[in-house]
């Protein structure tokens, strides 16, 4: 039953005040959204949102993000009251370090808390990726007789969030998508950092949406609950459109002399402030102080729990009646491979280790997904719009637009940031392993999604090809020499160079069973050699870096280093010098930072210290690899922008030649 509103502000009230308490206690953070959407996580959390305080990971719980992040301590504030394991003392300790409240909300430190939030917009675009998981899911799992997939996700965004580019990217193709159970609520506060937006945000918000294909509900009195709850209802009616909902708020609403303004966007009120906003909520309590029967009327538990055994026992009819399609449901919502994986790749493997045809590594990653897809329902791919450059789609790829149910290939369209951030909603959500792809120069345009990627972590795989000069006449603005680099600087990122189609297989398999932290794989345009391995030498890929050629007769006077289009470089380098007496030690190092992982005794057998003669080869900047080689090796890298001509022209024109290979180990030796 609906309260008289006057209670329900009161309500909203206790999110106010714990929110300016536990900024002006840190003297930090952001009250002002907290404040001014207050009444809107009210009604949503008390009167829609689907969830159990006592399972956080309920798998057909709502999903609810906060894609303005800075304003935490609404989340914070909600989780606390709802019954979430969120003490008061944790609130208390906002900002603080090693607190379940961080400044920007981060998965997992604060049950309750879906993704991490903060660069404006991403939220948003995770949140994109979440419904349309929920819509897959749905069409795959649901039956006439029985639902198991049945919720909604819902986004706060504020002004910021709008403005930023990524929210085009995710909004346009959510629209396309159909996604109806995605709902945003806009904070229109016309308030950023700066000031007052009208200076700089004048788009007709309304219109803009409308345009993208979305059901827009427009001028909601975002203090209003009756306005708010209608407005609700009115989003969660229409099935085949995502929803905006427009709401007007004052931001820091409460504060008598600064709401409305940007003094309240990013700073604490200060203590007068704060008093005189306790006066005017009529909000009579103490810092840090709920009575009990505000904290009774927002406590989500029991409603929570009857909820979720509600779905159990509904779940359960459901396995009597398709037992093999309820396990399946299962093994990908609890993020599970299939039992027989391991043998199934050494399987791949060999199968491909017995291919010697020359290939680009790109369409090597081709040929692993066509391998490894069809055991694997739970595996989504995409490319933003260079499928048959990326070789990301295979024979069973079904479109999501034309078959939901089968669907496990979205086109992106060109939204390198937006597919990024999707795809690690489609992860967060539960229930796939999704992966992208695009050119790696396209990796800048998506970096900072890249790297949410990692901080979140998701599992996401994220394809990169044309990862060098070799991709030839396109010349320098698409030819990435520093990108390869720069990824394996982004903490719990796995990067992969693969030199052949059996180290590509192979990295793919460690990126299928790395379900916790994403990877990135790195590809070539221009076809590569097979090169001959051992199964010993098969196993040894996954540790990143292994010897692919041994000196023979005894210790190798000169060891190559070699990744991707340069391992077959270094082999025929190796063959010119052992005919001159040489004995040489070809390395290849797909993942020098798996690699670096290793015991050091493994290191050792790979990299003897007493070996100082030592050549690195990698068609990108130099620096990474001097640690690798020492004082006393060369790195032969590029440390200038390419240019346009052919791959080979290019080659040649860089100093990737044998030639040049076999003078640099002559220096060193």
């Amino acid at each position: 039953m609906t309260q008289p509103i006057k209670d329900r502000r009161e309500l909203a009230n206790a999110v106010r005040a714990l929110s300016m308490d536990a900024v002006e206690r840190a003297n930090s953070g952001h009250p002002g959204m907290p404040m001014g959407m207050a009444d809107i996580a009210e009604v949503l959390f008390r009167d829609h949102h689907k969830h159990n305080p006592a399972n956080p990971d309920w798998w057909d719980r709502d999903r609810f993000v906060v894609s303005n992040g800075h304003g935490s301590m609404l989340l914070y504030s909600v989780l606390h009251l709802t019954g979430y394991d969120l003490p008061m003392e944790e609130l208390k300790n906002f900002r603080q370090l090693h607190s379940m409240t961080p400044g920007h909300p981060e998965r997992k430190d604060a049950p309750g808390v879906e993704t991490t939030t903060g660069p404006l917009g991403q939220g948003l675009a995770n949140g994109v990726g979440m419904a349309l998981a929920e819509k897959l899911l749905a069409a795959r799992y649901n039956t006439d007789e029985h639902s198991i997939v049945d919720h909604h996700t819902w986004v706060f965004a504020g002004d910021g969030c709008l403005m930023e580019g990524i929210s085009h990217e995710a909004c346009s193709l959510a629209g396309t998508l159909e996604l109806g159970k995605l709902v945003v609520f806009y904070d229109d506060n016309n308030i950023s950092i700066d000031g007052n937006t009208d200076g700089w945000f004048n788009d007709d918000t309304p219109a803009r949406f409308k345009a993208y294909g979305w059901h827009v509900v427009e001028n909601v009195d975002g203090h209003s609950a009756e306005a708010v709850s209608a407005a609700i209802d009115r989003a969660v009616a229409v099935h085949d459109k995502p929803t905006i909902i427009c709401c007007k708020t004052t931001i820091g609403f409460g504060a008598p002399n600064k709401a409305g303004t940007a003094g309240v966007h990013g700073a604490a009120l200060g203590a007068d402030e704060i008093k005189a906003a306790r006066e005017q909520l009529g909000w009579k309590h103490g810092p840090f102080e709920i009575p009990d029967d505000i904290r009774a009327a927002w406590d989500a538990r029991e409603k929570g729990a009857a909820a979720e055994k509600e779905w159990n026992e509904r779940f359960e009819a459901y396995k009597a009646a398709h037992p093999d399609k309820a396990a399946e449901f299962e093994r990908r919502m609890k993020g599970e491979l299939p039992e027989n994986f391991d043998g199934l790749v050494e399987q791949i493997l060999a199968k491909l280790q017995g291919d010697d045809k020359k290939v680009a590594t790109r369409k090597a990653s081709g040929a692993s997904i066509e391998e490894f897809a069809p055991h694997l329902p739970e595996l989504i791919g995409g490319s933003a719009d260079l499928t048959g450059s990326n070789n990301t789609n295979w024979s069973g790829s079904v479109d999501v637009l034309d078959d939901a149910a089968n669907g496990n290939y979205i086109y992106y369209g060109v939204r390198e940031f937006g597919m990024t951030a999707i795809v690690n909603g489609l992860y967060l959500h539960g229930g796939f392993i999704p992966y992208s792809g695009t050119f790696l120069v396209f990796s800048d345009y998506a970096r900072n999604a890249v790297r949410m990627s990692a901080l979140i972590p998701t599992g996401a795989i994220h394809v990169y090809t044309h990862d060098s000069i070799g991709l030839g006449e396109d010349g320098p603005t698409h030819q990435p020499v520093e990108h390869t680099t720069s990824l394996r600087m982004i903490p719990n990122l796995d990067v992969w160079r693969p030199a052949d189609k059996v180290e590509a297989a192979s990295a793919w398999a460690e990126a299928l069973k790395r379900r916790k932290d994403p990877t990135a794989l790195v590809l070539t345009r221009q076809g590569l050699p097979h090169l001959d391995k051992t199964q010993d030498q098969i196993k040894a890929i996954s540790k990143g870096g292994y010897v692919l050629k041994d000196a023979e007769g005894g210790q190798p006077e000169v060891i190559l280093i070699a990744t991707g289009s340069e391992v077959g470089l270094a082999m025929d380098a190796a063959a010119e010098l052992e005919g001159e007496g040489k004995k040489v030690r070809v390395v290849s190092m797909p993942n020098p930072g798996r690699f670096l992982e290793q015991d050091e005794s493994y290191r050792e057998s790979v990299l003897p210290n007493a070996v100082k003669a030592r050549v690195a080869l990698e068609a990108g900047v130099t620096y990474y690899w001097w640690p690798f080689v020492g004082e006393k090796g060369k790195v032969i890298g590029i440390d200038t922008f390419g240019a346009s001509a052919p791959a080979e022209d290019l080659f040649k024109e860089y100093g990737f030649t044998t030639e040049a290979v076999v003078s640099a180990v002559r220096e060193v030796l």
